[in-house]
């Protein structure tokens, strides 16, 4: 179906590329062709289309998906965000004309080569889970402290902290503190009750 009111917004992954999705619009009737064109030299493996909607194109979808998602962005100047894919995928799915992600998922099968999918698998079963506070023991309302201090957060979900008054991701306010304009793993910079965090995710999800 094409119609010149719908736009196609999509929500990418990659292995490559944990707890990180790309938000995104296009015109063209098939979104696979956008993907194949972020496959680039500097991706080691291929985006994977995690949900794909047509949605009125007046609605603005996309701008404001992207100013919803804002404190999570990594880049200013780039349509990707440090959250769980399914959080964009819900709000789609409300202003969905009609859900393309069957068609998109087909098309790529399609298209890829089997080194591709052989790569693509082989980072996914290395590709430990992500951070998750209650999983680790540590319930809500709990203290994690900067581990050269000087900074305290508290746990507000399974994946979130309260700092300064806002909830954030723990990879968000380390960002922030650390003065960077990337993403690090935050696990080492933090510590509770007297243990570093890295250590409690490493017991909680050891290696293969």
């Amino acid at each position: 179906m094409t119609n010149d009111n719908y736009t196609i917004l999509y929500v990418l992954t990659n292995p490559s590329m944990p707890n990180i999705c790309k938000i995104g619009r296009t015109d063209r009737e098939s979104i696979d062709t956008r993907l194949r064109e972020l496959y680039t030299t500097g991706v080691p493996v291929p985006f994977e289309c995690y949900y794909a909607a047509k949605v009125n194109s007046d609605l603005n979808v996309e701008k404001n998906l992207h100013a919803a998602f804002e404190p999570s962005r990594v880049n200013p100047s780039r349509e990707f965000f440090e959250i769980d894919p399914e959080q964009a995928k819900v709000i789609l799915e409300m202003l969905a004309v009609e859900d393309v992600t069957p068609q998109v998922t087909e098309k790529l099968g399609e298209s890829s080569d089997s080194v591709e999918k052989a790569s693509a698998d082989r980072m996914k079963r290395k590709k430990r889970p992500p951070l998750d506070f209650y999983e680790m023991g540590i319930p809500e309302g709990s203290t994690l402290e900067w581990a050269e201090g000087g900074y305290t957060v508290t746990v507000s979900a399974n994946k979130k902290v309260i700092y300064d008054g806002s909830e954030l991701s723990l990879t968000k306010i380390t960002k922030d503190i650390l003065g960077l304009d990337y993403s690090v793993q935050p696990t080492k910079h933090w510590v509770f009750n007297g243990k570093n965090l890295e250590e409690i995710y490493n017991e909680t999800f050891p290696r293969d």
